[in-house]
């Protein structure tokens, strides 16, 4: 009975001085926040699109390669990609990192409209996102210095997640082969680690070639590229009765011709196909095709079309995203200055809505959800090894992602604050990770029971290089 006590004690006092490390670490990290409010400022302002963050990726890169950080450039064949590597042997821990914005989302940090368009915004955060994962890689990283423990911390730059899949080019190239567990966060209005479904997508391109004529004096020697897109969109909208009620199509006409009077002899379409599973994607995709290929027929154009994005639907562990959230709830949120406050109820209204900070304080509880959310690359990483992931609140509750109220959030301390709370969550479970070899070792044996013993990973993609100009 008294081995049994002090065996308890004994137990208790390490786990107490873990726990202690791990509290250092976390203030360390804490004391920086405004270091690493400034970097996610800067990036906010580059605001660069896909496969053209030379700036975001050299800023993250430089803030890694000080910490003492070896940087691997250009990885799987993307000039903005990179590992950033701490440490030798195993286990491997990853987290990830993106920094793309989107186009057309230019907004100044102000809680009204100011913008109807420019030429890119962070309205899905990833300035918040690039910083707060190289945040919690510095601080695992130094964890492993302080204690001299064995293991390898990687920070992986991900360009282009918004609709360019970065990582699935990056999982294509075997980058995640050596990796243990992956670690990653989003943007978001709220504090949460629960499971919610990510679609699995493919996007593509879709061109089309006429004869260019005078819309007047000669329209029979025309043949209109718009009216092939025209077409095929009206194909793919009578489609829509004929799916299932959870899949997603979306288009916009990229290029339409030039003026009224000329016959276009050349239009583009790009379209997007979702659904929570991959194997229905690719059904409904190939009819999209089909549609196309009957527009040109009917059309007397030609058409044909270049593949942009390919992601699957996202795969989770759920001890693992457990952990993510007893962590999370570990952290806690944050909460409004006055300033803040008055900001976000103008934001709030600008929503319709009125303001609540439940989960911007406290965290929501854990859930599984059924409802379809977007799509995201990580899928692809999800089904290479095991991914964990949460949500912090960057912006006011009730923001939707890709709107002009989440760019001007994100430029905000709310940003700032929300981005703490994800770094300080990523890096606790990654100090974590490196301790527990059985936690790990369970991780790894549900991954197999979740994903199947005999999966085989086929990107859909296939073999196409990089898109690297689907922004241009």
């Amino acid at each position: 009975m008294k081995y049994t006590t002090f065996l308890l004690s004994v137990l208790f006092l390490g786990s107490l001085t873990a726990q202690k490390r791990y509290d250092q670490q976390l203030q360390q990290l804490d004391s920086k926040s405004n270091q690493y409010g400034t970097i996610a400022q800067t990036i906010w302002s580059y605001a660069e699109l896909g496969y053209q963050e030379e700036q975001s990726s050299a800023l993250l890169q430089e803030t890694l390669a000080k910490e003492g950080f070896t940087i691997e450039k250009g990885v799987a064949g993307i000039p903005t990609a990179f590992i950033a590597t701490y440490g030798s042997g195993g286990p491997t821990i990853a987290i990830l990192a993106e920094y793309d914005a989107l186009p057309g989302l230019s907004q100044k940090a102000l809680p009204y409209k100011v913008s109807n368009g420019g030429r890119g915004g962070h309205a899905c955060g990833h300035h918040l996102f690039g910083t707060a994962s190289t945040a919690a890689a510095i601080t695992v990283k130094n964890y492993l210095e302080k204690t001299g423990k064995k293991g390898t911390i990687k920070l992986f730059g991900c360009p282009a997640e918004e609709g360019g899949s970065g990582k699935v080019y990056m999982t294509r190239a075997g980058l995640f082969d050596d990796v243990d567990i992956a670690l990653h966060w989003h943007a978001g209005d709220e504090n949460s680690a629960g499971v919610s479904p990510a679609l699995a997508n493919k996007s593509a391109k879709f061109r089309f070639y006429g004869v260019a004529a005078h819309a007047a004096g000669a329209p029979e020697m025309g043949r209109s590229a718009l009216d092939g897109v025209e077409a095929m969109n009206a194909m793919v909208n009578m489609m829509r009765e004929h799916v299932t009620d959870d899949t997603r199509i979306h288009y916009v006409i990229t290029r339409g011709g030039e003026a009224p009077n000329v016959v276009p002899d050349f239009a583009e379409v790009y379209y997007y196909s979702r659904h929570k599973t991959r194997d229905e994607v690719i059904r409904v995709f190939d009819r999209i095709v089909n549609a196309a290929k009957g527009a040109a027929l009917g059309t007397g154009t030609t058409m044909d079309y270049e593949m942009i994005g390919g992601t699957h639907e996202l795969l989770f562990v759920p001890r693992l995203q457990k952990r993510m959230q007893q962590n999370l709830e570990k952290i806690g949120g944050f909460f409004y200055t006055e300033e803040e406050r008055v900001f976000a109820e103008k934001i709030a209204k600008s929503l319709n809505r009125e303001l609540s900070t439940k989960y911007v304080e406290g965290v929501r509880p854990y859930e599984i959800s059924d409802r379809s959310g977007g799509s995201t690359d990580v899928g692809d990483v999800s089904f290479a090894v095991p991914t964990a992931g949460l949500r912090a609140a960057t912006w006011v509750p009730g923001t939707p992602a890709h709107s002009w109220q989440a760019v001007a959030a994100g430029g905000t301390s709310i940003g700032e604050k929300g981005m703490m709370v994800a770094a300080k969550t990523l890096a606790l479970t990654g100090m974590q990770l490196f301790d527990d070899a059985a936690f790990r070792a369970d991780v790894q044996k549900e991954f197999l029971e979740v994903r199947g013993d005999d999966f085989k990973y086929i990107p859909l993609l296939s073999d196409r290089e990089p898109a690297l100009n689907y922004r241009n």
